[in-house]
């Protein structure tokens, strides 16, 4: 499937903004009293934060191939 330069860029913008909101996630949790309690919460944060992070250096690596 071929994408165009503007929908890779606002995949990019949103996958930005879920890994920040992830981010914010895992600081808040690791901020309780006790955050061994949140121990399924935070792991399944990290192996998100771990996916969008591949899903955006591919987009990236997409919208480099178009532009040269």
């Amino acid at each position: 499937m071929d994408y165009t330069k503007e929908d890779l860029l606002e995949a990019k913008r949103q996958i930005d903004s879920t890994l920040h909101k992830l981010k914010e996630v895992i600081r808040t949790f690791e901020a309780k009293e006790d955050p061994g309690r949140y121990k399924s919460q935070l792991t399944l944060a990290k192996r998100r934060i771990a996916a969008f992070t591949l899903a955006g250096e591919l987009v990236e690596r997409e919208l480099k191939s178009i532009e040269h």
